[in-house]
């Protein structure tokens, strides 16, 4: 008698749905076509170059560590293509291409395989990958420049209190990161939230949540008009639709979801207006991912068939939980009301500040000066240049401020203008030029240097710093006036074009006037 073949029947219910892990991905990576094309395209081919190699690694990635391990081959999951898509619509435009590379190997391999692979990551891959870029290259993942020509972002711009064009956030014209048409991402979203990919909850909650905190803790200058532009830059809709809502780090009910979300857009209002970093909402989505797992504890799904009364029941810290985390809520919401409303009351003594912190720079250029001041004009033409690059034969130099020093008897012996130079060889250079009423130059003195010990560092020692005192020119050069530190051509060049930005800024905007 031959044997029946035997069934494996589980209980009902039974669920059947052709929705696979594939298909979620190219829904992602079609959402995110419009913003990858717009940033192709305004940024030219090298925005092209960069993408590419951010998903060529951590597709490559992906495989070698598949094939090491001798587990499955994962790539037809899709995932290592939207990390890499992700990560790159993340990065400046002009980065060096080992930066996409770097970051994609780390955001797959570290942050997502060596925790288990897909579904097991406690994080959003493509922000650990971000993160660890930020932290470890800060001076080119905060460098952005279209056609060689280097520029503040506008949220720079606007955290230093200058003016930004809401419109220009929105479409992508003001610059920024790749993927930084907010309109195009926001097509991408709603189209996401169409096919089902997402639901409404994490980036309703985020982006209601994010304004609220920006309109209870911006002050007065935070207009509807400044909240839109906020909204419109820094990826707080990028946050909302694509890295928030990853399924694997999100919780997993509508409730939960919209706590998490509220928890993304606080922490995002939080670090922006308080913030040492305008662009820090990839810190809030990771903290916020962090919280995940404490969401689903406290905001437990009810089981399949469960009835009140039978027996069921949450641990007994489920009564507490809840609490703590509004008391966690109330306090960020708290400081951010007390630090909003102190922001507010010393606005008027920032300057003061300022210069205080500063007069120890300002002596060591202009020794006989006892009292200092901001020059209205410079200080006017200054925020003119709302944040741009200073002329274009400087490199790319950005004049920070002007300020006017004086004597005992209160006779104006001099200028301190501070200039940063994007081109040094390991990140910005910021410098205070002094330079007498005639043009002359009185010496120089840094306020940021992070080159190499023992190679661009050296433009900070006395032997190539003391070359500037008592030099009169509209223009140095290197090589004549001034000689190159041995080995430190680049820095070299950085810090004479930043002192030449200074007296050109001198001689056109306080001199003349």
């Amino acid at each position: 008698m031959e044997s029946a073949s035997l069934y494996n029947v589980s209980s009902s219910p039974h669920v059947r749905s052709s929705l696979t892990t594939g298909n979620v991905m190219l829904d992602v990576c079609l959402a995110l076509l419009p913003a990858t094309l717009f940033g192709v395209w305004h940024f030219g081919f090298h925005a092209a170059l960069v993408i590419l190699m951010s998903i060529a690694s951590a597709v490559l990635t992906e495989y070698v560590f598949d094939f090491i391990t001798g587990r499955e081959n994962t790539l037809k999951d899709g995932s290592a293509v939207v990390t890499g898509l992700l990560l790159a619509l993340c990065l400046p435009p002009s980065v060096p291409l080992y930066i996409p590379y770097i970051g994609a190997v780390f955001a797959v391999l570290v942050v997502k395989n060596l925790f288990g692979g897909l579904g097991k990551n406690f994080m959003n891959p493509a922000l650990g990958g971000r993160v660890f870029l930020l932290l470890s290259f800060g001076g080119a993942m905060t460098r952005y420049a279209v056609d060689g020509v280097s520029s503040a972002t506008p949220l720079d711009t606007l955290a230093s209190g200058g003016a930004a064009n809401a419109v220009q956030m929105w479409t992508g014209h003001a610059g920024g990161v790749i993927g930084c048409s907010t309109a195009a991402l926001l097509i991408g979203g709603l189209f996401l939230w169409a096919a089902d990919g997402i639901t409404w909850h994490i980036p309703v909650s985020t982006l209601l949540s994010f304004a609220a905190f920006l309109a209870l803790f911006g002050g007065e200058f935070m207009t509807p008009g400044m909240i839109l532009a906020q909204i419109g830059g820094g990826g707080i809709v990028m946050a909302a639709f694509f890295m928030a809502t990853d399924p694997v780090t999100c919780p997993v009910t509508a409730p939960g979801q919209i706590v998490y979300g509220i928890c993304v857009g606080t922490l995002s209002g939080l670090f922006r207006l308080f913030g040492s970093s305008a662009d820090s909402v990839s810190y809030a989505v990771i903290l916020s991912n962090l919280l995940t797992p404490l969401i689903d504890e406290v905001i437990v799904p009810k089981p399949y068939g469960f009835r009140a009364g039978e027996g069921v029941s949450k641990p007994h810290w489920s009564k507490w939980l809840p609490a703590a985390a509004c008391a966690v809520l109330g306090t960020v919401l708290v400081s951010g009301l007390v630090l909003g409303g102190v922001s507010s009351a010393t606005r008027g003594i920032i300057e003061e500040r300022r210069l205080a912190e500063n007069i120890a720079t300002y002596q060591a250029v202009l020794p006989e000066a006892v009292s200092f001041g901001f020059q209205d004009g410079a200080s006017a033409a200054i925020e003119a240049l709302d944040g741009g690059v200073y002329g274009t034969d400087f490199g790319n130099a950005y004049v920070n401020e002007a300020v006017e020093a004086k004597d005992a008897s209160g006779g104006v012996i001099g200028y301190l203008i501070s200039v940063t130079s994007a081109d040094g060889r390991d990140g910005p250079i910021t410098l205070c030029a002094g330079i007498l009423p005639d043009g002359t130059l009185n010496g120089i003195a840094f306020t940021e240097l992070n080159e190499t010990p023992g190679i661009g560092m050296v433009v900070g020692e006395a032997a190539f710093m003391d070359q500037f005192v008592g030099l009169k020119a509209d223009r140095l050069t290197l090589g004549a006036e001034v000689d190159a530190a041995t080995g430190a051509t680049i820095s070299s060049t950085a810090v004479v074009n930043a002192v030449n930005a200074a007296l050109d800024f001198y001689a056109a905007h306080i001199q003349a006037s």
